[in-house]
């Protein structure tokens, strides 16, 4: 998420979105590391202002976490973050 950091949000969704259907293709939707590159694509949805579907991908993505890793792995619980601050300013009460 570097180019995130700096404020390049649209260069960074481009090539997190090419490596998420990348890592879908290759390693398949359940992969951890699919998972890690969904979040990361989440996050740089919302920092766009795409609520909305950041919380599609991220309410998926965090299915898939709670069933492949747990509740309690960091992964998953930076998932639940992610969703709920989408949530927030989406203005929909946080069901994570």
């Amino acid at each position: 998420m570097a180019l995130g950091s700096v404020g390049e949000h649209q260069q960074a969704r481009e090539l997190q979105n090419n490596a998420f259907t990348r890592l879908r293709r290759i390693l398949g939707d359940d992969h951890p590391e699919t998972l890690l590159s969904a979040n990361l694509l989440g996050a740089t949805l919302g920092a766009l202002g795409e609520h909305q579907q950041a919380r599609e991908l991220q309410t998926d993505t965090l299915t898939r976490l709670r069933r492949i890793l747990g509740d309690d792995h960091p992964d998953t619980l930076t998932s639940a973050s992610r969703l709920a601050a989408d949530l927030r300013k989406l203005g929909e009460p946080d069901e994570t």
